[in-house]
């Protein structure tokens, strides 16, 4: 099989430092690239703006949170664009009349005052635990600040007015992984485990110590997933990975 082509889309507030421990594991696996989701704030543009600048040839999509929003619109989309497809800590759901009134509150914290929006981002996204990697927590908010709040504002807006995608997901007809920290509280396991039972042969991997930052918070275990998902597409996949 010639080398994949393997396009990452990043979370709120993230860039290519969420990839990084992936691209270093799967470097000589894949060619990958990354995908800029910081540009408007709707859905259905960032994923018509992710696939003008896709390879022409098919391409493994693998989205986290946000990206996960914006994979699953590009497989309404252009399905025929990805051959193997990978959903990290993200939900098929269109937020609930108490998210949305959650996401405008932050829309207009972060109008006036930025910085305690980054301040709460590590309690919110990492599991207790990883709260005392000071590294780990600097580099979370050090993504956001590279960002800014008006890239936090569209990005919050895109998810706002995202599609309900739990009616597609049966139309999705490429391997599939499915990911989650087993503590992650913005998007939990049983949303996974819905999105599982909806997309025909998908796996399922739990990730156990980890929040909502899996890429970050347990790389060797999310990379090691990847691998498996990317080596396994000419073969049967088992219904659950390891955690």
């Amino acid at each position: 099989m010639n080398t994949p082509h393997l396009l990452f889309l990043p979370g709120l507030l993230c860039d290519g430092r969420l990839w990084r421990h992936q691209v270093e594991a799967l470097a000589g696996r894949a060619h990958i690239t990354h995908a800029d989701l910081t540009k408007s704030d709707s859905i259905a543009e960032l994923a018509s703006q992710v696939l003008a600048q896709a390879p022409e040839q098919s391409f493994a999509l693998a989205g986290f949170s946000l990206g996960g929003y914006v994979a699953l619109e590009i497989m309404r989309q252009a399905p025929h664009r990805v051959f193997a497809l990978a959903l990290l800590d993200t939900s098929a759901h269109a937020d609930s009349a108490e998210d949305k009134q959650a996401r405008l509150e932050l829309i207009s914290q972060a109008g006036h005052d930025f910085p305690s929006v980054v301040a709460a981002l590590p309690f919110g996204l990492l599991h207790p635990r990883h709260l005392q990697d000071r590294a780990l927590v600097n580099e979370v908010m050090a993504m956001a600040e590279h960002l800014g709040a008006a890239v936090f504002i569209r990005q919050q807006r895109a998810m706002l007015g995202r599609l309900d995608s739990r009616a597609s997901l049966g139309k999705i007809a490429c391997p599939t992984l499915l990911l989650c920290g087993l503590q992650d509280l913005v998007t939990p396991p049983a949303l996974h485990v819905e999105m599982q039972a909806s997309i025909e042969g998908a796996q399922l991997a739990q990730i156990e110590e980890s929040g909502h930052l899996t890429p970050m918070e347990q790389p060797q275990r999310v990379s090691s997933n990847l691998k498996h998902w990317l080596q396994a597409l000419h073969r049967p996949l088992p219904r659950k990975l390891a955690g």
